[in-house]
């Protein structure tokens, strides 16, 4: 009979800098018959701050994997770190929001089907009906909010409601078209990623590629970040950049930054799904 190979746990740790962080870690995981398969760590000096991803193989250990965290905690609350342990074996659960953009989806859809992501997707948010098709031709409920300023705070309670109900762990805005809530950007602190254009601040507003058009740019890019209460300010986790020139029309604009958009975002998602991003404040700390 085919048995499941063990999921590795992978702890991700902050922590004030001091000396022997990464032995007190290593040895922590021998003392418990772990093996590991991977470690990255990384100081800032500039903040007297240490970051470490590891993960260990969890065949042979000497305690049940459902006590890792029990375990690691007096260690935790020595270093004054934040710390989560997670384990390969459980996907991380994702829910998509859009609005009539298509191609982000269409990406995080097609590379979800070919198993790309640790990841599932239990649902699709929209405050537009126009991709419900797009959604069906992967089997993936779809969910129509329609949306206005007086009804946003009834809208977002609704959704609230709908991601607590399946267990979802993180929110991707897949050329989602809305302003998300103060309340609801906080809730989901870190574990709400969103995809612009790399214009900002200098094409803000409306039609940002005609912008860039007529003042002849040459260089358009794409930014992934987390969601915060300010605009399209949160920690970049991924980003891109193509050389562009006046001979590039409008539309060429737009179909290049579509691609660096979805490409962006997809990455980004991955790197999520597979635990490699630590908060630095304004900044992540990305262990690819």
């Amino acid at each position: 009979m085919h048995q499941e190979p063990s999921p590795a746990a992978i702890l991700l740790l902050s922590c004030r800098d001091r000396s022997g962080l990464v032995s007190r870690i290593s040895h922590f995981i021998y003392e418990r018959g772990g093996n590991i398969i991977d470690l990255d760590e990384h100081v800032d000096a500039e903040a007297g701050m240490f970051f470490i991803r590891v993960s260990w193989s969890t065949e042979g250990l000497s305690i049940p994997v459902s006590r890792l965290g029990e375990a690691f905690r007096p260690l935790g609350l020595e270093f004054e770190a934040n710390w989560s342990i997670r384990f390969t074996g459980r996907p991380t659960r994702l829910a998509l929001f859009v609005s009539r953009y298509d191609h982000c989806l269409q990406e995080l859809l097609w590379r979800y089907s070919m198993g790309e992501f640790q990841a599932e997707i239990p649902l699709v948010i929209s405050n537009h009906p126009d991709l419900g098709p797009l959604a069906a031709q992967y089997g993936i409920p779809f969910h129509h909010f329609p949306l206005t300023a007086g009804t946003r705070p009834e809208v977002e309670a609704r959704e609230q409601e709908l991601l607590r109900s399946n267990n979802v762990d993180a929110i991707v805005l897949a050329r989602y078209m809305q302003v998300l809530s103060p309340e609801f950007a906080r809730s989901w602190h870190g574990r709400a990623i969103n995809i612009h254009h790399s214009f900002l601040p200098a094409f803000v507003g409306g039609n940002p590629y005609r912008q860039a058009y007529e003042r002849g740019v040459k260089i358009i890019g794409a930014t992934s970040h987390y969601v915060t209460e300010e605009l399209d300010q949160g920690p970049i986790i991924e980003q891109d950049i193509m050389r562009v020139s006046h001979r590039d029309t409008l539309s060429g604009l737009i179909r290049r930054g579509r691609d660096l958009e979805r490409l962006v975002l997809a990455r980004a998602v991955r790197l999520h799904c597979e635990h490699r991003i630590l908060l630095n404040g304004r900044k992540t700390i990305v262990f690819d």
